[in-house]
């Protein structure tokens, strides 16, 4: 009988997210493809280290221990490796114990086609290319940073922290704020308090997230969320209301009112922080796990230039292992 995904949290995520190939990448950039094929082959038992999407698929996967009936999460890797290249990714994952059996390599071909296939309800990649078709595709998905020095994750509680606006919420109320100005916004928020914010990409993810805790029925859950935005009051209303009526549970929520968000997430822990903006990126992905959620395409290139550009790290759209 197959077995049926759709009852579990579902987390895609290329190789180079969950491990540090950084230095295969370079060798793919510099020598070719060949000398990359030969590397990984001839290191195929070499172990590689934890990347910046390792200390979240550790939590996801300890939350299969608590409840013996089913499995809760599942961990699929997506990678345009070649399966005669991917010995090495497979071993490492046995080194590092990691409940993990389930793997799309498509020898380069685009991996957005596949993550339906699996039911993926979140996808993450050091590949903005992969990332931007997983969002074209209504899939949540984003381009994980690089990982901060020093993170020490909690090991009993996983901890996920969203942004709020063009993340959970679609780009609505952000989109008046950027063209007319914060007096139009708090105006236009507070004209339509009463009324639902319209989903984002993740507004999904974080209703799946809310079902497993109510699931679990354990106290204090496993599972902690916090929503960390720039909004503050008035603008608030808008917000709480509109988790109310999606029937979901965030555990804590952070208005900012323009204040860094750095020392919120430092201080809560997440093992991942997904915002839409690089300027709120830069200062997170120094303690903690940080990934960017990239607009749908129509809106792409108008966001780069709100966000000033594209930052240094996504200049490059193709990198080996996704």
């Amino acid at each position: 009988m197959p077995v049926d995904l759709t009852q579990s949290l579902v987390i895609g995520i290329s190789s180079r997210a969950l491990f540090n190939l950084e230095k295969e990448d370079r060798i793919f950039r510099e020598e070719g493809l060949e000398a990359y094929n030969r590397y990984q082959i001839e290191h195929e038992e070499d172990v590689l280290p934890p990347g910046a999407g390792f200390p979240l698929v550790q939590a996801i996967l300890q939350l299969n221990t608590l409840v013996s009936e089913r499995r809760q999460a599942e961990v699929v890797i997506m990678s345009q490796n070649n399966a005669n290249t991917s010995l090495r990714i497979f071993n490492s994952i046995r080194h590092h114990n990691l409940d993990i059996s389930r793997a799309a390599l498509t020898s380069g071909a685009p991996l957005a086609p596949y993550l339906r296939a699996f039911d993926v309800d979140l996808f993450l990649s050091a590949t903005e290319l992969d990332v931007q078709k997983a969002i074209d595709a209504g899939i949540a998905a984003a381009l994980i940073y690089e990982p901060p020095q020093n993170f020490n994750p909690l090991t009993d509680q996983l901890r996920i922290a969203f942004d709020g606006d063009a993340v959970l919420f679609n780009d609505e109320a952000e989109k008046i704020y950027q063209n007319f100005g914060l007096e139009a916004f708090v105006a236009h928020e507070a004209t339509y308090a009463s009324q639902p914010l319209p989903e984002g990409p993740f507004a999904k993810l974080l209703k799946t997230l809310s079902y497993l805790q109510s699931g679990l029925q354990i106290e204090p859950s496993p599972l902690r969320t916090a929503l960390v935005t720039a909004r503050s009051s008035p603008a608030h209303e808008r917000v709480i209301r509109t988790l109310r009526a999606w029937g979901v549970r965030i555990d804590e929520a952070f208005f900012m009112g323009g204040v860094s968000k750095t020392e919120i997430l430092k201080a809560f822990g997440a093992h991942i922080f997904f915002d839409d903006q690089d300027a709120h990126l830069r200062g997170a992905s120094q303690v903690v796990p940080s990934a960017r959620v990239p607009y749908p395409s129509q809106q792409t290139v108008e966001a780069i230039i709100d966000n000033g550009g594209i930052p240094s790290n996504d200049q490059e759209l193709i990198q080996v292992g996704g």
